[in-house]
């Protein structure tokens, strides 16, 4: 056994199996476990999903929300210990894999339409 193959199957352990399909220009609501002193609590990030890198164990996805009339996108992994669920409150219509146009467009401009063929 080669070390490629060590690596490979110590990787698919740490695969989570309970994620949705998640596609760019879904709206989704990712359950984020933040520590406060020796608690955890779940906070929930939503946003549009704006670009997804990668994939098996270093898949990310790229989330942007419109906080307080700033631009806000985290980066999130999706097999970390540290996302708890994510949930896709609805799906986007787009014809593209990067949504970075986004970013210069504000308000009812930044709209997506619904698609509705794909299930949630």
């Amino acid at each position: 056994m080669n070390a490629q193959e060590i690596i490979r199957s110590i990787e698919a352990e740490q695969l989570k199996s309970d994620l949705p399909q998640i596609y760019v220009g879904d709206t989704v609501r990712v359950g984020v476990k933040i520590k406060e002193g020796d608690k955890y609590r779940v906070q929930p990030y939503e946003g549009v999903v704006i670009g997804k890198r990668n994939g098996g164990i270093n898949e990310t996805i790229t989330v942007r929300r419109v906080f307080q009339g700033v631009g806000v996108e985290r980066v999130f992994l999706l097999h970390s210990p540290r996302i708890d669920n994510i949930k896709i409150m609805r799906r986007g219509k787009v014809r593209r894999a990067k949504l970075y146009y986004l970013r210069q467009l504000s308000g009812k401009a930044t709209r997506i339409k619904q698609r509705f063929d794909r299930a949630l």
